[in-house]
């Protein structure tokens, strides 16, 4: 059997693996998709994302399966919810940034058609495609990272800080970022 090489960060763990190999690095222009990534990648700050992937299931329930036009319309009840939430990061700033989130995502939507135009617009809506040889030395930003950011506080958009940003776009596939040996750098 043949063993297929990933990235250094995902090995040895099976959940970040089937991340890795699944959805990590391909490209996404699917608008839910795309949000619940902004709202775990958000969420994501100051943590380890493996913290986040853990508790991915959990946000997806007590979050209405991440629908944005749900979300944006919570009151200071589910807030309440989500605070006593155990299995979410409860994290009073971030749990309010979700649905300020969610309501700045609808107006993307209506003003762009999709969050996936307007996203995509800042590499023309294909990969940009790194040649990275050893993920530890990868960069957490970049220019483009810090201006997409800058724009998305400047809507009102809350814990888009630039590595944040750049970690959503290697996520979505935005960016390739797989290591050039790993099994995903083609593929993707």
């Amino acid at each position: 059997m043949e063993i297929k090489h990933r990235c250094g960060w995902c090995e040895g763990d099976a959940l970040y693996e089937e991340y890795h190999d699944k959805e990590w690095g391909k490209p996404n222009y699917d608008d839910q998709e795309l949000f619940e990534f902004l709202i775990l990648e958000t969420m994501q700050a100051g943590l380890s994302w493996i913290t986040i992937l853990k508790k991915r299931e959990n946000y997806r329930n007590a979050l209405d399966g991440f629908d944005a036009h749900k979300i944006a319309s919570y009151d200071q009840n589910k807030i309440d919810e989500l605070l006593q939430n155990a299995g979410i990061i409860r994290n009073k700033l971030k749990i309010k940034s979700i649905i300020t989130n969610a309501q700045l995502f609808l107006n993307i939507q209506k003003d762009h058609g999709s969050f996936s135009n307007f996203m995509w617009s800042y590499v023309n809506h294909k990969p940009i495609t790194n040649a990275v040889k050893n993920y530890g030395n990868a960069a957490p930003n970049t220019p483009l990272s810090d201006q997409i950011a800058k724009d998305l506080k400047k809507l009102g958009f809350k814990f888009v800080g630039s590595t944040i940003i750049y970690a959503f776009m290697q996520a979505t596939g935005m960016v390739n970022d797989h290591e050039v040996s790993c099994f995903r750098y083609d593929e993707v």
